[in-house]
């Protein structure tokens, strides 16, 4: 056994199977409720090979947030939930820190917050501009969403919230990022998801899928565990769906780029901004068909980016803390994947409950970013400590840039 992954062996009570689970996680506090959800997952019948745990592995809806699911001939909804190709782009721009004086974190700010609608606001009474427009129409989302609707049945005010969302933030831990790397480049970070049409199309087809659970009379050991067969009535439409919404997902994060681009170029005058070479782009919640062991598998990465040999990766720390630009390893056993960041190392509840504002304020000192109480549960303390998850990874993944945020917009 390597020393940096431990393995776990499990047995089902329900079925004379062992369930598998490799786990990256040495120096990492996780806690015994998340290595018991890993291991029933991997206690279905249709796991391929084993279920790999990532350092910032934390207990989720069904499926644990932090971990790679191969799968053969079935695929399960709540492993990939919903906020389906929720993910990450960074690029770095042509500034350096002596071109931002003391006064422009504020100013980056209110021009980002300006132009992104955030939290549950969209473009309703914003109207769409002509980036979100482009995006709409000539990447076919408009024409593909179509069989989606029909399937779903989807109402005209739910299919609006497309159009109405590209280039929207959403909440929770979504955030925009301004960053210095390691030689005091500047970088643009963010992170969102397929907002609300993804969120309806997930909570679908999980609903679909424990239907279909009932109706065969299948007993799981979590109903959120309910899986589509392959071939079976929803199975294809779920995978047209989500397929959908991972391309919403990439498509929303490109437009929000486009306007994190414009309030720079705004706060920097005539000094002109362009974005360099270093750029990245990854999915860290979905869903794709991949070759592993020889056999053509769904994997589907809950919390997890891929690192195949060469691919670049983001992994963000919390607000106040380093994120990682990395180069994958395509280490085999973790399914060629790696964590999407630190890692929540308790609850929101809880988090609120042991934080203060002023807790928040000490922490995130020297970042212009939300410092009310209403953004305690994203204080960087609330996480897992972001070089300790790094450090557990070292088969997965190689550092490639350092970054530290000085502005941070939240959802």
């Amino acid at each position: 056994m390597k020393s940096d992954y431990q393995v776990f062996h499990t047995k089902s009570k329900t079925e004379e199977r062992n369930g598998l689970v490799k786990a990256w996680i040495d120096g990492v506090q996780i806690d015994e409720n998340t290595l018991e959800q890993a291991q029933r997952i991997s206690q279905l019948a249709f796991i391929h090979k084993h279920v790999a745990l990532m350092p910032d592995a934390h207990v989720g809806k069904g499926a644990t947030i932090g971990t790679v699911i191969a799968t053969k001939g079935a695929i399960v909804p709540a492993a990939t939930g919903v906020d389906i190709g929720c993910g990450m782009n960074a690029v770095r721009l042509n500034l350096t820190a002596e071109d931002i004086d003391g006064s422009m974190p504020a100013k980056f700010r209110d021009e980002i917050e300006s132009r992104i609608p955030v939290g549950f606001k969209d473009r309703t009474n914003d109207i769409a501009t002509d980036v979100e427009r482009k995006v709409w129409t000539d990447g076919n989302l408009a024409e593909d969403l179509q069989p989606v609707t029909d399937d779903l049945g989807l109402k005209n005010k739910q299919t609006k919230k497309g159009l109405n969302q590209l280039g929207t933030l959403g909440g929770g831990n979504h955030f925009i990022e301004l960053c210095f790397d390691e030689n005091n480049d500047v970088w643009i970070m963010l992170h969102s998801g397929s907002r609300g049409l993804g969120n309806i199309i997930g909570t679908q087809y999980i609903q679909r899928a424990k239907e279909d659970m009932r109706r065969h009379f299948i007993n799981l050991p979590d109903a959120d565990l309910a899986y589509l067969v392959e071939g079976s009535e929803h199975y294809n439409g779920y995978v047209r769906a989500v397929s959908w919404a991972q391309r919403y997902a990439s498509a929303n994060r490109s437009a929000m780029l486009t306007h994190v681009m414009e309030a720079v170029q705004s706060v920097m005058g005539e000094r002109r901004v362009e974005t360099t070479d270093h750029t990245v782009s990854c999915h860290h919640n979905y869903i794709e068909m991949e070759n592993h062991f020889n056999q053509d598998v769904w994997v589907t990465r809950k919390g997890a980016v891929r690192a195949r040999q060469g691919d670049r990766g983001i992994i963000p720390g919390s607000m106040g803390a380093k994120s990682y630009i990395v180069n994958g390893k395509g280490n085999p056993e973790s399914f060629h994947s790696c964590s999407h960041g630190a890692g929540r190392a308790m609850s929101r509840t809880e988090a609120k409950r042991r934080f203060s504002r002023k807790d928040l304020e000490a922490a995130t000192r020297g970042v212009d970013c939300p410092k009310t109480s209403a953004v305690v549960d994203e204080i960087p303390m609330a996480y897992k400590d972001i070089e300790a998850v790094m450090n557990a990874q070292k088969e997965l993944v190689d550092i490639e840039h350092t970054l530290k945020q000085f502005v941070c917009v939240k959802g």
